[in-house]
């Protein structure tokens, strides 16, 4: 099925949203078991690690682990931000770096100034886009010492949407602000996946919401595959992505290819659906990739592939650089649900 089609459904008992792109599952949110990314608390400080440069919190969904807590001492209040997944046994992961974020506005807490996204390359939209913004805020002012990001989403967008969303966060913004007194609480629980799918899906689509909605389109299919560590690259190269307690290991074969091409062409391959891969396992962390045997020239190519994949992933990725035995190192958010269990 040629298109985009965005299929709102529950899946195993669980609220899930699937993006499909020329009949191929693009993108993938289901909910999970742990606090959403994106809640808001107001949390009290526990105990400073010095060796891991941070302080331990207390939230009503149990401990948080908070980097960079300069001028925090025990016992204080502070709003806090979930930034993605715990690991299983860790403190949830936190920021003081609060962010509103809408299908078409991001408030900034601690980043003042009004921002338009860079994918908004008409000067004419720019300036139609800012000058809507300057008219909301200026009957609803952000919070002192906060910024506004427009995002890609409000270029062809109806501009009651728009200011809608302006507004919106930015009440939201000052809400959770001034809320600083008490004790640890939750403020803003995250969205889930079909808010989700609202906010970040924002190119044009068909919307399919009916029950039955993954059966139609082909996401059960889709997530069946997902069993397998194996992903078919063609002419029979493929790459095997295996969790574990310390990694992401992800090894790459040429299969019965002895040409000497093979190894180059293989990588090529798991390079530019790796991204896409990762993002539906919902897999993030430290990821280590044995390509296939390929000479040491090669590596700057297939290097170029991944990056140009990455340009297109949401989540956030660092090549960090090859080893000594020649993988491939990742630094990955965990922002996805891990779908392996829930599987």
């Amino acid at each position: 099925m040629k298109g985009r089609t965005i299929a709102l459904d529950t899946w195993n008992g669980r609220e899930a949203a699937a993006l499909m792109v020329d009949g191929r599952l693009e993108d993938l949110f289901i909910e999970g078991d742990l606090p959403r990314p994106g809640s808001l608390y107001r949390a009290i400080a526990q105990r400073p690690m010095k060796g891991q440069g941070g302080m331990f919190l207390e939230t009503p969904d149990g401990n948080a682990f908070l980097r960079q807590v300069k001028g925090l001492s025990q016992g204080g209040l502070i709003l806090v931000q979930v930034t993605g997944f715990a690991e299983p046994g860790k403190a949830l992961p936190v920021t003081s770096k609060l962010l509103f974020k809408s299908r078409h506005a991001i408030v900034t807490a601690d980043a003042p100034g009004i921002n338009v996204s860079r994918q908004i390359r008409d000067d004419d939209a720019r300036e139609a886009v800012l000058e809507l913004a300057h008219d909301v805020l200026a009957e609803a002012p952000l919070p002192e010492g906060a910024g506004l990001i427009l995002r890609s989403s409000c270029a062809g967008a109806a501009d009651d949407a728009v200011a809608e969303d302006i507004l919106a966060m930015s009440q939201l913004a000052a809400a959770v602000l001034s809320d600083t007194t008490g004790g640890a609480e939750l403020l803003v629980e995250g969205d889930g996946p079909h808010a989700l799918a609202w906010r970040e899906w924002a190119e044009p689509a068909e919307v399919d919401d009916a029950p039955g909605s993954f059966e139609r389109h082909g996401v059960d299919e889709a997530l069946d595959a997902l069993k397998s560590p194996r992903v078919a690259l063609g002419a029979n190269a493929s790459m095997v992505i295996e969790p574990t307690t310390a990694l992401i290991a992800v090894d790459v074969n040429t299969g019965g290819d002895t040409s000497p091409a093979a190894g180059l062409k293989a990588t090529i391959a798991a390079f530019r659906d790796l991204p896409r891969q990762l993002r539906l396992r919902g897999l993030g962390g430290q990821v280590v990739v044995d390509p296939a045997p390929m000479p040491k020239k090669d590596r700057r190519q297939v290097e170029s592939a991944l990056k140009a994949a990455l340009k297109k992933d949401a989540v956030e990725t660092i090549v960090v650089g090859w080893t000594n035995l020649g993988l491939l190192e990742l630094q990955r958010k965990r922002d996805r649900v891990p779908v392996g269990g829930l599987l």
